[in-house]
């Protein structure tokens, strides 16, 4: 598979700068024995890629380091929580400066299709396949992301969406489709001091406010953030990826998103 240079997605100075500290190289082993490890960046770089072109690792290119060792390391960042902690501290830079605004967040899934063994997919009318939720502040930022089978109705992930927040503010308002028009939600929600505004379906007698309901007409900056999303061609379909690993190129994605913003206000 021949994947042009300018597909792959390689961090700028600043945006390692910004990330480095998670990232930090790992110690020499403490008898002097064995090869150093391979430095942090190039190997992150090396992951991007396999994120933005879709490809399999073995076609990682020469110019990266191997694959099996930029796939041990990012099964090792999955596993101790680093990818976690950067999305945390990448809200909290933006939070910093002003840059979130909570007070109308979106929330709504997109379907990705699965292949050939991928574990925690469901069945649905389009196959079998998996969800990425997220939530988005009323810029388009993303704040929340969270995984999960294709089968369970979208109604009963929003806690856990909620629960996968980069911070611990919550929004005000949360806005979503028909799918999040339910007495239950709401009641659920407004105990945490948010309200839902959802359309009514079309089975269901009216509830909302129409004042409230001008803000759905800005639902479209959640499905920029999943467009963009789409520019990472390993989160369009999954091929035999394990749920952590799935999940790390998402949190990866959401990554690139935030470095993006954070890069553009310094």
């Amino acid at each position: 598979m021949r994947v042009q240079q300018h597909d792959a997605v390689e961090l700028t100075d600043q945006q390692w700068d910004l990330v480095a500290p998670f990232f930090s190289d790992p110690p020499r082993r403490t008898d002097g024995k064995g090869r150093p490890r391979t430095s942090s960046r190039p190997i992150l770089n090396g992951i991007l890629w396999i994120l933005r072109t879709g490809a399999p690792w073995k076609d990682l290119p020469a110019r990266y380091p191997s694959r099996s060792t930029c796939h041990r390391r990012f099964q090792e960042w999955i596993s101790s929580g680093v990818l976690d902690r950067v999305l945390q501290a990448l809200y909290e830079q933006l939070a910093d400066q002003g840059q979130f605004n909570l007070s109308d967040c979106y929330i709504d899934a997109t379907f990705v299709s699965a292949k050939k063994g991928a574990s925690r997919f469901g069945k649905t009318k389009r196959g079998k396949g998996t969800k990425i939720m997220a939530i988005t502040d009323a810029n388009g930022l993303p704040i929340a992301v969270h995984t999960a089978s294709a089968s369970p109705h979208e109604v009963t992930l929003v806690h856990d969406t909620l629960d996968a927040s980069f911070g611990f503010d919550l929004p005000q308002r949360l806005i979503g489709d028909r799918a999040y028009d339910s007495d239950q939600l709401d009641v659920e929600l407004a105990a945490q001091g948010i309200e839902m505004i959802a359309p009514n379906r079309r089975n269901r007698a009216k509830t909302q406010d129409g004042r409230a309901l001008r803000r759905y007409k800005r639902r479209w900056r959640i499905e920029r953030l999943f467009a963009w999303l789409q520019n990472f061609r390993r989160l369009v379909v999954r091929w035999k990826q394990h749920d952590g690993n799935f999940f790390g190129m998402v949190q990866l994605g959401m990554m690139v998103v935030l470095l993006r913003r954070l890069q553009r206000c310094l």
